[in-house]
């Protein structure tokens, strides 16, 4: 049996280093996720909350239009938190996935650019049923 500091090449060691790259990638979803939803919610969605205009969060509009939701069911404060924790992961989840792509990069605008949008198109799509199974449709 060989001494452990002896082996030329330790499995365990990659497997360190894979974790650590994760974790690294994890903790960036995680800053730039709280940093757009501190933007998006704090800043843009209180200032029409405040003013009441809601007729300007354009979401929520989508959403109200799409899915033949009623206006007046519509519960403004708790939607706008919805849709800002959905940004946020929508833009938090494509700025991580580009980056740990090994490719030029025109291609990583490219592939964050198509998925930047299937994810607005099916995040939103569950978001819309969710509401309509809620009781908010006309």
């Amino acid at each position: 049996m060989v001494p452990r500091h002896f082996r030329p090449y330790d499995g365990n060691a990659f497997y360190l280093e894979r974790n650590i790259a994760m974790m690294e990638y994890l903790m960036y979803f995680g800053i730039i996720f709280v940093l757009v939803f501190l933007f998006y919610f704090l800043i843009l969605n209180r200032i029409k909350l405040k003013k009441q205009k809601y007729n300007k969060i354009g979401e929520i509009n989508y959403l109200i239009k799409k899915f033949k939701l009623d206006p007046q069911k519509v519960d403004y404060k708790k939607t706008a938190l919805i849709v800002a924790l959905i940004n946020a992961f929508i833009i938090s989840f494509t700025c991580v996935f580009i980056s740990i792509i090994n490719v030029a990069f025109v291609w990583q605008m490219l592939i964050g650019f198509v998925l930047l949008f299937a994810l607005i198109y099916s995040i939103y799509e569950i978001f819309g049923r969710y509401l309509v199974k809620k009781g908010w449709g006309k």
